[in-house]
């Protein structure tokens, strides 16, 4: 049986390297990272999360109407309210929160 490479892909560590860099408070979407990129789409980079997202800041990604990742909406919402992220209910309120990739 082949063993699955677990070292992240280099589209896999520039999607990464984008999330870290994701402000407190602000949220960006898969397609909002991948337009950021200009490669990819959504569900790569859903992809890239799920399988070595756990040791960057996750809960700041989002999908594209504001709502957390499924099987993990508490923790979102409570790290949410932590950070002071805008929101509209239980999802991000993206035009307040949406992070433009500019770090200026």
């Amino acid at each position: 049986m082949e063993r699955m490479n677990t070292d992240p892909t280099p589209f896999a560590e520039r999607v990464l390297d984008v999330v870290e860099r994701i402000p407190s408070g602000m949220v960006m979407s898969y397609g909002d990272i991948a337009e950021y990129l200009a490669e990819g789409g959504p569900r790569q980079v859903g992809r890239v999360m799920s399988l070595w997202g756990g040791g960057v800041p996750w809960w700041r990604v989002v999908h594209a109407d504001g709502t957390p990742v499924p099987g993990h909406e508490r923790q979102c919402i409570t790290r949410w309210h932590a950070e002071r992220t805008p929101m509209r209910g239980e999802r991000a309120d993206m035009r307040r929160a949406r992070w433009d990739g500019d770090d200026g």
